[in-house]
């Protein structure tokens, strides 16, 4: 099916196929009909499954036209920044074609601008909850006229603990509003949510909740602690990459393998909580310029974070929570494309990796880097017995090294 055959509006056909959409995705699909009819909604799906578009679409056909001076129709919440920013990307594009307004509103910058955009009327509203509140306190925006909430990545909100404040603007805004949620999983707590924030909601599942995408090859590489660095080198001189995620645990274990990458002339960038939002802003544009080959990053990218065309994804920390494997190792192989990801782990990192493999229901593959000269490590007699070390894949000559 194409998008010209669910009742989207012309112009929005024509800023979405402007953005080189082809086809509908799985999940938008499932959404466009349900959202154009007016049904509250619960939507799951992996990440890089077109979320975003599979409610900006229908949301920007149903609002129309633009209502110069008047208060937000739509209200988006975001867990983080990042996201937030995004989607508002998103649908300015959507709606290049037409007269509508999008708005964001986030913390860690000035509210001059944010109340200019209120002033002057805004039909989308993208924000975090933190900031929505700041305005809503000093009496600066009214949410009676919401027509559509939709809450983005629930589960992440829920995790970065925003329900108190969640509950707080939703009780602001029309009590006659469709309501919408999308999230990548579908926890046991949003159930509570759910009661009393939708009504009758249909519910979409697309995909297995708890496993990477069918298009990302993955697999673990058992090494000592002191080897860590060195194999994580070894790997990036050995694949043929376009750009690469490298996941750490901690903000200064990110900034350290940023480093020792940079002294080793290899284009890179660092991105977490500690860096001002400009930075963050501006590592983001440069990485996906091209400016940069590798971002360094703790969990604040994985879920927060679209960026097409990540062939690879390496975690040099092995992540503790098994939901953050699948959402770190998600920023590849997006949108049907193929992508690879790796992930190190010593001996220390055994417990969190069992917990992975039985969050996703399989054992991962254990590989060992061609070539590589490994000391001992007690996890190869263990994890891989006997097994012949495997090269990794190589397309092209690896031409965007620097």
């Amino acid at each position: 099916m194409s998008f010209l055959e669910f009742g989207l509006s012309e112009s929005v056909i024509h800023g979405v196929q402007s953005m080189g959409y082809v086809d509908p995705s799985p999940i938008q699909l499932r959404a466009f009909p349900i959202v154009l009819s007016g049904r509250d909604l619960i939507a799951s799906a992996q990440t890089g499954t077109g979320k975003t578009a599979a409610f900006g679409l229908p949301i920007l056909t149903k609002l129309g036209k633009h209502r110069p001076g008047g208060s937000p129709r739509c209200l988006i919440l975001e867990p983080t920044r990042e996201l937030a920013a995004q989607v508002e990307t998103a649908f300015r594009d959507f709606s290049r074609f037409n007269d509508l307004t999008v708005s964001v509103m986030y913390g860690g910058v000035g509210y001059g601008k944010q109340r200019e955009d209120l002033k002057n009327g805004v039909d989308t509203l993208v924000a975090t909850p933190g900031r929505l509140l700041d305005h809503l306190e000093q009496g600066a925006l009214d949410l009676s006229q919401i027509e559509i909430l939709v809450l983005d990545e629930v589960d992440r909100m829920l995790d970065m603990g925003f329900l108190p404040q969640v509950r707080r603007i939703v009780e602001r805004c029309n009590k006659e509003r469709q309501t919408l949620f999308f999230s990548a999983t579908i926890p046991p707590e949003l159930q509570g949510l759910t009661q009393w924030v939708v009504r009758d909601p249909v519910i979409i599942e697309i995909g297995h909740r708890r496993s990477p995408a069918d298009t990302i090859s993955h697999a673990l590489y058992p090494v000592s602690r002191d080897q860590k660095f060195e194999l994580l080198l070894a790997l990036l001189n050995k694949i043929d990459f376009t750009s690469v995620l490298v996941f750490c645990r901690t903000k200064v274990g990110a900034d350290q393998v940023a480093a020792k990458l940079k002294a080793q002339k290899l284009s890179v960038v660092a991105i977490h909580s500690n860096r001002t939002q400009n930075e963050r802003m501006d590592a983001l544009a440069g990485f996906k310029s091209d400016k940069y080959d590798i971002m360094v990053a703790t969990d604040i990218a994985a879920r927060g974070i679209d960026i097409a065309g990540v062939s690879h994804v390496i975690n040099f920390d092995v992540p503790q929570h098994p939901e953050d494997y699948v959402h770190r190792i998600g920023r590849t192989g997006r949108a049907e494309a193929t992508g690879e990801a790796f992930t190190l782990f010593t001996g220390e990192d055994l417990e969190h990796v069992t917990k992975i493999e039985y969050f996703i229901g399989r054992k991962i593959d254990r590989q060992k880097l061609e070539g590589f000269n490994y000391l001992y490590c007690a996890l190869f007699a263990s994890e891989v017995p006997g097994a012949a070390p495997k090269p990794i894949r190589r397309k092209t000559p690896a031409s965007r090294r620097r």
